[in-house]
């Protein structure tokens, strides 16, 4: 099945916003990152908020809250495979809310990949860079995106906001749970 005029363009549209979403993202993740490794790289931390938000440089191994940090491959392979997902579903989906958390998620998977990619001294090994601290947890952008992406998802589930719009109606209306399609015959 080929996509013809509107479908083509909304398909261009919503690529345009996966892209620019995703190198906005991305972006603002590898920049953080890199100022992390040449400005803490020392050992320090900076307080920003007392009590709550410092910077201090740490190589975590492991996915969030340091877990699986024996099987780092094991979550690049993982990360990889959702970021495939959720190219995937981009190309599936015809709502603008999902794709713009579908980059959202896409951006964060990726940018902890670069650093595991990056900075291997193995197969798909490296320690992701993370300088957020909390006081009981560290982390950095990328997380932060993923966590936006999957508070999203869960809303947009919740509220009923079709991942495809086949219908006339609007995308700006969650479905509601009752709706049903007319049959030609006003049933």
């Amino acid at each position: 099945m080929s996509l013809q005029g509107d479908d083509a363009r909304r398909l261009r549209t919503r690529v345009a916003v996966f892209a620019c979403v995703t190198a906005v993202a991305l972006g603002v993740d590898q920049i953080t990152k890199a100022l992390a490794l040449t400005k803490l790289s020392d050992g320090r931390s900076v307080g920003v908020l007392p009590g709550f938000l410092s910077l201090r440089l740490l190589r975590n191994p492991g996915a969030s809250l340091g877990l699986g940090s024996g099987a780092t491959w094991v979550i690049s392979v993982v990360a990889i495979a959702a970021c495939i997902a959720f190219v995937v579903m981009l190309m599936r989906t015809t709502s603008m809310r999902w794709t713009v958390l579908l980059a959202l998620a896409f951006s964060g998977a990726m940018g902890n990949l670069i650093d595991r990619i990056v900075y291997a001294d193995g197969f798909l090994n490296g320690k992701v860079v993370d300088f957020l601290d909390y006081g009981w947890s560290i982390g950095n952008v990328a997380d932060i995106v993923l966590m936006v992406a999957g508070i999203g998802i869960v809303v947009l589930l919740f509220m009923g906001f079709p991942f495809n719009d086949d219908s006339e109606g609007s995308e700006d209306e969650p479905a509601e749970a009752g709706d049903r399609q007319m049959q030609p015959d006003g049933r």
